[in-house]
């Protein structure tokens, strides 16, 4: 992963972390590099996250534990280039992130793309709780219905229960905010793609946070440690 790089992997990963963990811009994390020594332009930590981010959440998404039965589902909305775009989410009800999803479109499309990377990856959820977006509602009882169309089983699948209710998804509006804590200091971004890869670097963060890794080593393993072993 790191082969061929002019600087040390310590160092890599140390301005990707910290990136992504905390309310740092790419030109706080040049600074606090040259107060160590460390000479490098805030453009080359960007390209780090970049390329790494994808790469440290696939290794972590083998590690996940699995999530619970019942979902939260909702959006967010993230500025870029001045245009507001959509992160499509969901936690269980520990609360515990589901998947995620960053769209350009708030629209049945878009969420449908979302449901089926969540069923891909985490199987049917006994119930979805929503805010009362028709969009969503419709999008889940169509990709249900694909779900069960395609499975081999045999089994008598029953429907996913949806409940509507403002009150009942506070819990994944709270969870939103963690995300965009993060986000904030960034000041927008610049380009769809770059979002959308530190988009997902930010929820690989939060779920460690939330211990959604398994390590074997170490029952609560810190940040750095988590990312020592999953960029192993």
């Amino acid at each position: 992963m790191f082969k061929g790089r002019h600087f040390d992997r310590s160092v890599i990963l140390l301005c990707v972390r910290w990136y992504l963990a905390y309310g740092l811009s790419l030109r706080d994390l040049k600074e606090m590099m040259a107060e160590r020594g460390i000479g490098i332009d805030h453009s080359t930590i960007h390209r780090w996250v970049v390329y790494f981010s994808p790469v440290l959440l696939k290794s972590f998404n083998r590690r996940k534990r699995a999530v619970g039965g019942k979902w939260h589902l909702d959006e967010t909305y993230i500025k870029v280039r001045g245009q507001w775009m959509y992160l499509y989410r969901a936690i269980d009800s520990a609360g515990d992130t589901v998947e995620f999803w960053f769209s350009k479109h708030r629209d049945l499309p878009a969420a449908k793309r979302f449901m089926r990377k969540a069923l891909a990856r985490h199987g049917r959820p006994d119930r979805i709780v929503i805010d009362g977006s028709q969009t969503n509602r419709e999008a889940i009882i169509f990709c249900d219905a694909e779900s069960r169309l395609k499975d081999r089983s045999r089994r008598q699948l029953k429907a996913i229960r949806i409940r509507s209710s403002k009150y009942l998804n506070n819990r994944i509006e709270q969870d939103h905010r963690r995300i965009k804590r993060r986000v904030r200091p960034m000041m927008g971004f610049k380009a769809f793609s770059s979002a959308a890869i530190t988009l997902a670097g930010i929820e690989m963060v939060h779920m460690m946070r939330k211990r959604q890794g398994r390590f074997a080593f170490n029952p609560a393993p810190s940040l750095k440690q988590q990312f020592e072993a999953i960029a192993a």
